[in-house]
């Protein structure tokens, strides 16, 4: 149970209710039932790999894991995509994270996607919102949503609706934890605290913590460009954008590229896979994360601690240069066969396409051209006869210079 255990919440930043997990480990002796949403809106980018490689753990502890395609959370959270766009993007999401799960060497044949829709719209489903929504206070709604949905100035009914959803999930996805960024902690407790009003058991609730984007603060977002890596970037652009990333010497808080590191990298590197009969069991091996550092700065150095190479960036042993180099060189072997998938399967290419379709830019309308009528050329004419007859009468230029002198104020 023990280890079962440490596999399920190593490299977690917290676990709510940890004595359900072991109830359900160590006493009823079943595999623990996880689930994991993702609202299918921006492209996924590599912060992804951090939940993951949980989900990895999560698979090698014998958990049976459901991924939540959450469609209509993705159009609740302030419209961010027409339903119709959204539904290119379910297949999407779930073909990138099969590809970024393939990549890293994890089997997905024990793995259930869900696309929300296909339940969060059955009559019992909408009975308990209705339920919910009578207990859960507009203040209680806005404050559980406040980290995840997009916050403007003048909020809709929708965002109210999506952490009420997202708490119900648990009992319509009959699970016995849920797992997801610390960001959505506040959403975790409106669960605790509601759902045992409703008739219905508390869950687990195990968190990860949200990886630095490349800029200096804040997550790796896909609503900001610079803060991100995305899964399809060709390896130029990744060495560019690593190139480019704050990571300032011996400063180890906050530096993005350091918890990629350690929430990725080394993580990922202790995966393995072996046969057992007909069945593909995850194992650990040995971490490692390798630099191929020039002999002039000490020659290649390989770390198989996050402390240690904590310890050698701190005291400027290892430079930023350095590191940018590694994380490179390891990202990069990650997402090749990722890359390698998407430019050799024409229907992935179609349907990336369609989920994220270029942007129209409006053109800017023809100005129309006036159409000159007959009274126009008729006033015209008049016109310039009128300039010459005035132009006659006042004679020549040079008797009008004479007239002018003669008309000179004298003292």
């Amino acid at each position: 149970m023990a280890d079962k255990l440490s596999i399920i919440t190593q490299n977690l930043q917290e676990v709510l209710n940890e004595q359900i997990i072991k109830q359900v480990i160590e006493v009823e002796q079943r595999p623990l039932k996880i689930y994991w949403g993702t609202a299918p809106t921006g492209r996924p980018h590599c912060g992804y790999f951090v939940p993951m490689t949980k989900i990895a753990h999560f698979l090698q502890a014998g958990c049976h894991v459901k991924i939540l395609l959450a469609d209509l959370h993705a159009f609740l959270d302030n419209m961010k995509a027409p339903l119709d766009l959204v539904a290119y993007r379910v297949k999407y999401y779930e073909r990138i994270v099969k590809s970024i799960l393939t990549s890293i060497g994890v089997p997905i044949d024990k793995l259930t996607f869900v696309v929300g829709s296909t339940y969060q719209l059955s009559e019992k489903y909408t009975m308990d919102i209705f339920r919910m929504s009578s207990l859960v206070t507009q203040n209680d709604a806005k404050r559980a949503g406040a980290d995840v949905v997009k916050q403007v100035e003048s909020p809709l009914l929708s965002g109210l609706i999506y952490p009420l959803m997202q708490a119900l999930d648990e009992q319509h996805l009959d699970v016995d934890a849920q797992f997801g960024g610390v960001d959505q902690r506040k959403i975790f407790v409106l669960a605790e605290e509601y759902l045992p009003p409703l008739g219905y058991k508390k869950r687990a609730h195990l968190m990860n913590p949200m990886v630095p984007g490349l800029t200096q603060g804040g997550k790796m977002s896909s609503s900001d460009p610079n803060s991100k890596l995305d899964l399809l970037d060709d390896a130029k652009t990744i060495k560019k954008k690593i190139a480019s990333a704050f990571c300032a010497p011996g400063v180890v808080d906050g530096n993005g590229l350091i918890a990629f590191v350690e929430y990725v990298l080394l993580p990922i590197s202790k995966l393995s896979v072996t046969n057992v009969g007909d069945e593909k069991v995850m194992i650990e091996k040995e971490a490692k994360f390798f630099i191929d550092r020039s002999e002039k700065w000490g020659g290649p150095i390989e770390y198989s601690t996050i402390e240690q190479l904590k310890e050698d960036f701190a005291s400027d042993k290892l430079s930023p240069q350095d590191l940018k180099q590694g994380v490179t060189d390891a990202l990069n072997k990650l997402l090749d066969p990722i890359r390698e998938e998407f430019n050799n399967d024409p229907s992935f290419k179609e349907l990336e396409a369609k989920a994220y379709p270029a942007p129209v830019v409006a053109k800017q309308a023809k100005k129309k051209e006036k159409v000159l009528g007959s009274k126009y050329f008729e006033a015209m004419e008049a016109k310039k006869k009128r300039v010459a007859e005035k132009a006659a009468a006042d004679g020549p230029v040079d008797d009008v210079a004479a007239k002018i002198d003669q008309t000179k104020i004298t003292e």
